[in-house]
């Protein structure tokens, strides 16, 4: 009996072990799926490697009192757009940030007509993990639930906003971030959803006593015309004005267009809408009509942003250029030797543009 015993209090001891063990095991587990991995290879994964980007970039961060509401970032290889990214959000100080994403492969998902959160707690950076701030789950809970999506094999793939954080980051290590990534979504839908996560975004600042521009700011992810026939898929032909010098300057010509009519000076809903007639077809939402990956990020991020200053202040943004660039007409920097490799051409055959805009 006595031994019975034993055997019985050994065995419940085992278990327990077992248990605890297993307990532990999936708690780490847990811990591990709530942290969004790097998964891009072109941009930076280690301190030093954004210290040399800095280096070659002659780029110093320095204390500022800037307080910009709003910024628009590219989103491509740091050989190709670096010194933008800076210009562009080296006035968002705010220690927390709504980041405006494309959703480059929502295709791959069926994903439209709404906007898509994650429920991760932290992404990765070269600065360890920047922190998904609690907003993010109190803005989820508030939305009307046929505006949004929550979908974490979206946020896991897309490279739009991991490319920004690095510099955010590295200027604040304290920052916290809310992941957002918009999809195919025609005008009606980007007015009304960013009505309403203005209102839910609009209380939760009154709440907290929070101010738009110190308290909180909002980065939108956008890189400009995508320009050529020469490797974008298959027999894709994007140089409708022509690949020699008369036409890439055509394009160029159009993107500056968008971006004087639409992107600066003082924001209007006939801005934003002007906008997506410009970037997407009538007839149909998901065709481009000038190339621009940010043709639902940058009207959804606007349309939010500036009703928020509206609700707070009564006054609209004005958007002020900072910058325009391509891939093709200044200076690139050398980042493969850094371990960021470099996947596409820079040639009048096949070009990326890029445009800093920010908002007060």
């Amino acid at each position: 009996m006595l031994e019975l015993l034993r055997i019985t209090k050994t065995t419940s001891a085992l278990l327990g072990i077992v248990t605890t063990a297993l307990l532990c095991f999936n708690c780490k587990q847990a811990t591990q799926e709530e942290v969004r991995l790097r998964h891009a290879n072109g941009y930076a994964r280690q301190d030093w490697q954004m210290d040399s980007i800095y280096r070659r970039l002659h780029l110093k961060d320095t204390a500022n009192d800037l307080e910009w509401k709003c910024a628009i970032s590219p989103h491509d290889n740091y050989r190709f757009a670096g010194k933008l990214y800076y210009e562009s959000l080296r006035g968002i100080n705010a220690p927390t940030i709504i980041l405006v994403g494309v959703a480059h492969r929502a295709r791959n998902y069926g994903l439209q007509d709404k906007i898509i959160f994650g429920t991760f707690t932290e992404w990765e950076s070269p600065y360890g993990g920047i922190k998904v701030s609690d907003l993010n789950k109190e803005i989820i809970s508030k939305m009307p639930q046929k505006d949004f999506i929550v979908h974490d094999s979206m946020q896991i793939i897309e490279h739009s906003l991991e490319a920004i954080i690095p510099f955010l980051h590295r200027k604040n290590r304290k920052a916290e971030i809310v992941p957002i990534l918009v999809p195919y979504i025609n005008y009606e839908g980007i007015d009304s959803i960013s009505t309403h996560l203005t209102t839910v975004l609009d209380g939760i600042m009154k709440e907290r006593n929070w101010r738009y521009g110190k308290d909180l700011a909002v980065v939108i992810s956008n890189d400009a015309v995508h320009y050529g026939d020469l490797e974008w898929g298959g027999n894709t032909n994007m140089a409708p004005m022509g690949t020699d010098p008369a036409g890439t300057e055509k394009a160029r010509q159009m993107d500056r267009e968008i971006i004087g009519n639409c992107l600066t000076g003082e924001l209007t809903l006939d801005k934003v809408r002007q906008f997506t007639e410009y970037t997407v077809k009538k007839e149909d939402y998901k065709e481009y009509k000038w190339v621009w990956c940010g043709r639902y990020s940058v009207p959804f991020g606007l349309s939010f942003a500036n009703k928020l200053s509206l609700m707070e202040t009564g006054k609209p943004l004005k958007g002020t250029f900072l910058g325009y660039q391509t891939s093709i007409d200044h200076p690139l920097i050398e980042v493969e030797d850094l371990g960021m490799p470099v996947t596409a051409l820079s040639t009048n055959r096949h070009w990326v543009a890029y445009v800093s805009e920010v908002y007060e």
